[in-house]
């Protein structure tokens, strides 16, 4: 591959900025979302395996939907799914406004309204990814890619502080806000002019087989695999986030707004990483840059976990933060770069299934062994699995430690 382009050539597309602020508004409305689920699920029950269940009733619906919608954007308009994706999560951050307006009490239902946007949630993942690639060359995607993950994190940088600020209002506050941003990026996305119909997959082979096809490909191709699986085992272990309103009232003390601040910092800590990286990507020894910025997070995790200093949390957020964002950065830009446009949208929703059990799974064991363990020893146990999980991944995938250049992954013509 040639030396990318200067980021500001980027920006001169109309499309991709109108791409970089559906995806950025979309983020924003998750993390006001995210911030009043948890406090108001954690306010009703007092109980940590509550907000578990949070993140399990996230998963679920993606577990079950994450692969059919690949399949959708390998044979349908990938403009238009992300638009039926984000009205979809409009209408759930509608329902949980009524729900809170009518008096909510019990978590069950608010469980029930997270399915619907958790289905929006599955069919954008795999549509928004894979057209990403159609709006610009190949040349331009290593810093397309870290600029849209660095307008996801400036966006949550955001989005926690106003759902903290909201939420001393009352959460209907937030879900109204939720509910109107989600709007905005389907009007958005809407407008973007590139067409986001690709040929269809064959007509005479069965859709089982055809989401087989993600499947098989990401197996065979050893890199890929290393990475997206990196990236659920580590992230399974090692989040905390599931667990910040725990720290928040119980062990920091800070409440709602400390709570957004803890998310907010390790929102500064990616779009930090992910500004740097649109300005000068990483270009060499790629392989074992990523794994050694997941070993980062996972000990930046465990100072999390037995800090009972806030700013010192916060550091160690922000620092698990720009570690994550490394490894995104690799992964995303990999996958799109060794993947065939006509199966993208399938392979896109491997990785994204991956990422649908590493965060909200992975929030779901975080409320089980903290009702197990203890909060605290919880998530340190967490950050030592993920660096134990970086040295088992050293082993098993040595094709991952050794690529050294993007161009390695990319099909031979």
């Amino acid at each position: 591959m040639t030396a990318p382009p200067p980021p500001t050539r980027l920006f001169a597309r109309r499309d991709f900025r109108l791409y970089l602020c559906a995806r950025g508004v979309v983020a924003l409305a998750m993390q006001v979302q995210t911030v009043a689920v948890g406090w108001q699920v954690y306010e009703i029950t007092g109980d940590p395996l509550a907000l578990g269940y949070v993140g399990l009733a996230l998963f679920l619906p993606a577990a079950l939907c994450s692969l059919p919608a690949g399949d959708l954007a390998d044979r349908f308009d990938r403009r238009r799914l992300a638009a039926l994706a984000y009205a979809l999560q409009a209408i759930g951050a509608g329902l949980l406004l009524a729900l809170t307006l009518h008096g909510v009490s019990e978590p069950g239902p608010v469980y029930a309204v997270l399915v619907v946007g958790a289905i929006g949630r599955a069919v954008s993942g795999p549509a928004q990814q894979s057209y990403l690639p159609l709006l610009m060359p190949a040349a331009d995607l290593p810093r397309a890619v870290a600029a849209t993950s660095a307008t996801f994190k400036i966006a949550t940088i955001v989005g926690p502080a106003v759902g903290g600020i909201l939420l001393v209002l009352g959460p209907a506050h937030a879900y109204a806000a939720g509910t109107v941003l989600f709007a905005v990026a389907l009007a958005t996305v809407l407008a973007i002019r590139t067409s986001g119909a690709r040929p269809r997959a064959r007509d005479d082979v069965s859709p089982f087989r055809r989401l087989l096809v993600g499947i098989d490909y990401v197996w065979r191709q050893k890199i890929i695999l290393g990475a997206i699986s990196l990236d659920l085992f580590a992230v399974l272990l090692g989040g905390a986030a599931a667990l910040l309103p725990i720290y928040a009232r119980d062990i920091l003390a800070v409440g709602p707004q400390g709570l957004g601040v803890m998310r907010s910092a390790i929102a500064i800590g990616g779009a930090g990483m992910g500004l740097l990286l649109t300005w000068r990507p990483i270009t060499r020894r790629v392989g074992a840059i990523m794994l050694g910025s997941v070993g980062v997070f996972g000990v930046a995790t465990v100072v999390f976990g037995v800090s009972t200093s806030f700013a010192v949390s916060l550091a160690a957020l922000a620092v698990m933060g720009a570690a994550d964002m490394v490894s995104v950065f690799v992964r995303q830009t990999a996958i799109q770069l060794a993947t065939p446009d006509e199966m993208r949208g399938r392979v896109s929703s491997v990785n994204m299934l991956f990422i649908g059990a590493s965060n909200e799974l992975g929030d779901f064991e975080s409320g089980v062994t903290a009702a197990w363990f203890g909060v605290v020893p919880a998530v340190v146990l967490g950050g030592l699995g993920t660096i134990g999980i970086v040295a088992t991944w050293c082993g098993l995938f040595p094709a991952l430690r050794r690529m050294d250049r993007f161009a390695d992954v990319m099909p031979k013509r």
